[in-house]
């Protein structure tokens, strides 16, 4: 008794590989033998496995459909002797297969028996319905386009190792097909965004990623050299200015999406290169930006999702309701202290203190107001919300309020904790963007490396005049996050940056 329990608690042996490797080479050479050439050429595709699905879906009995040929790869393959069944999956989904002895001939079937799972090819059939209902196409004749030389993982339905899935993302987007619909929909939120500003005039432009300066956000570039000029370049941290010299020269609304560039940690919230899109409307100001912010949050989620309700993270969200609310207001709700209020820099590190809100000796009163804001704020703003007049003192690009020139016409949109925008009505004073820049020059000889740098050609275009302009950015990747319901920023990256291993 004790010994056939013991054999049915064998584990199941380990395959090898390599041995799996080398007969699927093997099956390779035996295609070639036949005169069949292993890696194909193109193929007519005259229907996908959705279309089948919906056209033929009414079939019943003995009925038979039309002829289809389609083309995907294998997923499964079940059945032996003379009549077997496979799963072929396209771009739409997946349909059964039926490969017949008598229908296929000798030689066709023996083709057949070579195919593995993983291989790719083209099928001509007719579609009926099996005895169980289950809509297939009963294969006439096939083509390998492709022998698939690596077998996918034991357990492909469930792909969960997430250095395989990101690092081999073609792996990950064949056994995972909700990956691959979070990505579909990552392409159409982005499409959706491009008509809703299109729809109200705002022209799309391209801008380099090379540049001479940093500018345009406070964070650490990375530094490239150009041997022809012999100088050092920046991979652009930020679109904004180069897109503020186009309102000067005289477009009125543009618009840039695409990748940027920020030497910083990785989390899940963060990837050294992401994608944003910013506006700029000329003669607007940020409260034109929160409404454009809202906008595009409420639309995406309608054509991705059919409503503005989710639920991320188990969370329920819903993306139609956005309160606006100041910094200083959000943070004196949450911890009853009023930053604002204070006339010394010494009183607002005693509030600071009396909260357990660390600063550093660099910040002013704006600063340590920010550093609170972060500290008691920020992760509990789960709920979407537009957070308004933040500090002149980190806002080295916004134009101060005129009734508070300590704060900034300036607003932040958070959901589930997280900045998934950011805009303001822009500062097109030159005299006041120089100052700026060099109480950022003071912060950046305090430590501060991701402070601004001075950049005089742009102050120069200021002094040419530049109409009041709002402008905003939207972190593209996060707003997808939330609307995919993923919880890592490389869920909905194709190809996240990844630590370098040695194969």
């Amino acid at each position: 008794m004790a010994k056939n329990q013991n054999q049915n608690n064998q584990q199941p042996a380990i395959v090898d590989e390599n041995e799996l490797i080398r007969v699927r080479h093997e099956k390779m050479n035996a295609f070639k033998d036949k005169g069949v050439e292993p890696f194909g050429h193109s193929f007519e595709v005259t229907h996908h496995a959705a279309d089948i699905k919906q056209q033929y879906n009414q079939l019943e009995g003995e009925e038979e459909g039309g002829e289809v040929k389609i083309a995907g790869r294998l997923m499964a393959i079940r059945g032996h002797g003379k009549a077997s069944f496979a799963v072929l999956n396209d771009r739409t989904g997946d349909i059964q297969i039926y490969f017949k002895l008598d229908i296929l001939g000798e030689d066709k079937y023996s083709q057949f028996k070579l195919l593995d799972i993983g291989d790719i090819v083209g099928i001509s059939g007719k579609v009926f319905k099996t005895k169980r209902g289950e809509l297939t196409v009963r294969i006439e004749d096939f083509e390998l386009l492709s022998k698939s030389l690596r077998p996918l993982p034991e357990k492909f339905h469930g792909l969960k190792d997430v250095e395989i899935r990101y690092r081999q993302r073609y792996l990950d987007l064949i056994v995972n097909p909700e990956v691959r619909d979070t990505f579909i929909k990552r392409t159409k939120i982005i499409q959706v965004i491009r008509r809703y500003l299109d729809e109200r005039g705002f022209l799309e432009v391209e801008t380099p990623v090379l540049s001479t300066i940093a500018g345009g956000a406070a964070a650490r570039p990375f530094i490239t050299h150009h041997n022809a000029l012999d100088t050092d370049l920046y991979l652009r941290i930020a679109t904004e200015l180069n897109l503020k010299r186009l309102i000067v020269g005289g477009y009125e609304r543009v618009y840039e999406l695409g990748r940027v560039f920020r030497n910083e940690g990785m989390d899940q919230r963060h990837n050294p290169e992401f994608t944003t899109m910013e506006v700029y409307q000329a003669y607007g100001d940020y409260r034109d930006m929160i409404d454009i912010t809202h906008g595009i949050a409420i639309e995406t989620a309608k054509a991705v999702l059919g409503t503005t309700k989710l639920t991320y993270q188990g969370v329920e969200i819903d993306l139609a309701n956005a309160p606006r609310i100041s910094m200083n207001d959000a943070v004196k709700n949450a911890t009853g202290k009023d930053f604002l209020s204070c006339e010394t820099i010494e009183e607002a590190r005693q509030m600071a203190k009396e909260i357990g809100v660390d600063y550093e000796e660099r910040f002013g009163i704006g600063g340590i107001l920010n550093a609170a804001f972060e500290a008691k704020v920020e992760d509990n703003l789960i709920q979407p919300i537009f957070i308004t007049g933040h500090p002149t003192e980190i806002s080295p690009l916004a134009k101060r309020n005129a009734d508070d020139p300590r704060i900034t016409d300036r607003f932040e949109y958070f959901v589930f904790g997280r900045e998934l925008a950011n805009g303001f009505t822009e500062l097109n004073d030159p005299i006041d963007q120089r100052g700026r820049f060099e109480d950022q020059l003071k912060q950046r000889e305090a430590g501060d490396d991701e402070a601004h740098v001075m950049d005089n050609d742009f102050i120069r275009a200021l002094e040419y005049g530049m109409p009041p302009t709002g402008g905003l950015g939207i972190g593209i990747d996060r707003l997808v996050m939330i609307l995919t319901d993923a919880p890592s920023i490389r869920d909905v990256l194709l190809f996240p940056t990844m630590k370098v291993i040695n194969e």
